[in-house]
């Protein structure tokens, strides 16, 4: 868990979200020094809608043994889970899930606040840390900007304020996705916790927001949302002409990623 810690000590950490084996080993190949995981598309993966609850989300044990073959295909590649609100209320509760996850092998989680009272986040955030004790790398999740909450003029003051509670909590890293403008992410980088941004339109290039002194850079689900997309692009022209050529040409060669799946099996 050492390793995941330090990919945030300097520079900017790149991590591609990877929603099963295959998309672990994929981006592994391409040389991620780290993997995490996309709570969408493990959730499109396994046939449930994203962001559900109860008996409309996926259940948790096929959501854990979804991480278990990301962190086994990942290898020596540290993973960070995205665990989500912790899937309850309950800080105990979302503790004892956060546990069942760190028994896969993560080295890290996300866990978010979503619309949510940031007392509530945080007191999950002190019930994991006391459960799994301090290797684990915790990543708070603030959704002020994702989910547009509270008026623009003072989302930096409510920002500060939860940062403050999480960090005091046990938080390693602060996660703002949704966040763009430089002026913003320079007011956040300052308040002391390794930032963390979501890829998108908009947002600086890799040099661009390590200057600015952002630590940690994720895809989110965009990579598992481009794949569906291409494979429904695909399919739509094979169904139109039965023609093969697009697909072979937009193929991972067959031999390549069979060998990596094998590799993957340790």
């Amino acid at each position: 868990m050492s390793v995941f810690r330090d990919l945030h000590r300097t520079g900017l950490l790149i991590l591609p979200n990877a929603w099963d084996a295959a998309s672990a080993v994929v981006s592994v190949r391409a040389g991620a020094k780290a993997v995490a995981t996309t709570s969408a598309g493990i959730a499109w993966a396994l046939g449930w809608p994203d962001g559900a609850d109860g008996d409309a989300a996926p259940p948790q044990r096929e959501l854990l043994g979804a991480v278990a073959r990301i962190v086994r295909a990942a290898g020596s590649v540290p993973v960070s889970a995205d665990v989500e609100g912790g899937f309850s209320e309950d800080a105990g509760t979302a503790a004892a899930f956060v546990r069942r996850a760190v028994e896969t092998g993560i080295a890290g989680i996300n866990i978010e606040d979503g619309a949510g009272s940031a007392e509530v986040l945080a007191d999950k955030i002190a019930a994991i840390r006391a459960q799994v004790g301090g290797e684990l790398f915790i990543n708070a999740r603030c959704d002020l900007w994702l989910r547009g909450i509270g008026p623009v003029e003072g989302r930096l003051e409510a920002a500060a304020r939860r940062a403050a509670l999480y960090r005091a909590a046990g938080a390693d890293g602060l996660f703002m996705p949704g966040v763009t403008e430089a002026a913003t992410i320079t007011a956040l980088v300052a308040m002391g916790l390794p930032l963390n941004l979501l890829a998108r339109p908009g947002l600086a290039d890799a040099a661009g927001l390590e200057a600015l002194g952002v630590r940690r850079l994720s895809a989110g689900s965009n990579l598992a949302a481009a794949a569906y997309r291409t494979a429904e692009t695909l399919t739509r022209g094979f169904l139109a002409d039965g023609r093969s050529e697009a697909q072979i040409a937009a193929a991972m060669d067959y031999g390549l990623l069979n060998g990596l799946m094998a590799g993957a099996r340790g």
